[in-house]
């Protein structure tokens, strides 16, 4: 059954221009061939969308929020400008993540990354996230094997943040991905498969501020991030060129003190993906321009405004730690039926000794539709090397 999922995922990739993915068939309620559950549903398709899968496990237990959280090494994947605020000078990250286990064993999301802190107001990081597709049997049009593959996708960022005054920084992130699903295999007439790459940019930025509410130490922090600006790609050797996900993020989070051992947080995020919206049954909206594109998908859904904002994706997290050690957290994230009907609960927990830290990450089943990300879970290892001063 494995193998008979995963050659049909790739089959409807190829042949729909390689733009629709085994997350955008299952968030549609699109696959096993039934007929879409929502008469609404509208969703904004891109290339090598693996690039919008959160790797970072402690944010993942916090409903996928991230822009505006406490900088940690997280911040590479969600707003590089916070890490030029982070308390500890380097840090780093290992992250594992089965995916999809509720359709097969063997896809999964693996990421190492690191950051360092150059003085008290730059620092810079670097990440490779590697996500495996597991083993695909190809046959041919006869049904005959044509072979074993292994799918995967890769992407290499390195970031850069400064603090442009004591409340507010900026961040750029230069990146390299690479998607390689079906290399070497032909589909249609002599159109053979290669893997399709981009170079792309984060532009991000943070601000903070100390307050007191009710004569407790707090502080609201707030973000914004543009991600994944890059060239559109190809898997084919004809013009069809796909965008990949780029992504305008806006954040918020409340940190409030209780007392000396005991803090809350309150996180929320909305996301929107900018590119072009299905406007008809030609696929001519691929057609556009990469700045057409990602600024006219502002405008463009068919349905209008009231489609415009069912392309908002709203994620809300809690974070509670107690004497800085041990945490608990809680989260929703939420995408509209229309547009991919991803709606689940996320819970966290979190432990730190000395320069060591542990993060694990679970989706819990919300609804008696079968969801394949339910019980999803993460694991990271966090190494927090060195103090530094504020």
């Amino acid at each position: 059954m494995k193998n008979i999922f995963s050659t049909a995922v790739l089959t409807v990739l190829l042949v729909c221009s390689y733009q629709a993915t085994v997350l955008a068939q299952i968030g549609t309620g699109g696959t096993n061939g039934q007929e879409n559950e929502f008469a609404c549903s509208n969703t904004v398709f891109t290339a090598i969308p693996f690039l919008r899968i959160n790797p970072d496990t402690r944010t993942g237990g916090m409903g996928e929020v991230g822009i505006a959280t406490d900088p940690d090494v997280g911040a590479i994947f969600h707003n590089a400008s916070k890490l030029a605020f982070s308390k500890n000078s380097i840090g780093a990250t290992l992250t594992y993540t089965p995916w999809l286990r509720q359709l097969v064993d063997d896809i999964f999301i693996a990421q190492i990354a690191g950051y360092g802190k150059l003085n008290n107001t730059q620092a810079i990081g670097l990440s490779l996230r590697y996500f495996s597709l597991g083993s695909i049997q190809f046959t041919d049009l006869q049904g005959n094997d044509s072979g074993n593959y292994t799918p995967n996708e890769f992407a290499i960022d390195l970031a850069y943040s400064r603090r442009l005054a004591d409340n507010f920084g900026a961040g750029v992130t230069l990146k390299y991905v690479r998607s390689d699903l079906a290399r070497g295999q032909e589909v249609g007439s002599g159109n053979i498969i290669k893997a399709a790459q981009a170079a792309a940019a984060d532009v991000s930025f943070y601000y903070t501020k100390d307050l007191l509410i009710g004569g407790r130490d707090s502080k609201l922090a707030l973000g914004l991030a543009a991600t994944n600006i890059g060239n559109k790609v190809s898997y084919g050797q004809d013009d069809t060129r796909d965008f990949i996900p780029a992504n305008l993020g806006l954040g918020s989070n409340l940190t409030v003190a209780l007392d000396e051992f005991n803090s809350f947080s309150f996180a929320f995020d909305i996301n929107k993906i900018m590119a072009p919206t299905p406007n008809d049954s030609t696929g001519s909206y691929r057609n556009k321009s990469l700045l057409n594109g990602i600024f006219g998908s502002f405008g463009d859904a068919p349905g209008g405004f009231k489609e415009e904002m069912q392309e908002l994706i709203y994620s809300v997290g809690v974070e509670y730690w107690y004497n800085n050690q041990i945490a608990f957290r809680l989260g929703h994230f939420n995408e509209n039926k229309c547009k991919g009907n991803r709606k689940y609960l996320t819970v966290g927990l979190g432990a730190k000794y000395s320069y060591l830290g542990f993060n694990f990450a679970y989706i819990v089943p919300v609804s008696n539709q079968r969801n394949p990300l339910d019980n999803t879970m993460r694991f990271s290892l966090l190494f927090d090397l060195s103090d530094v001063e504020d």
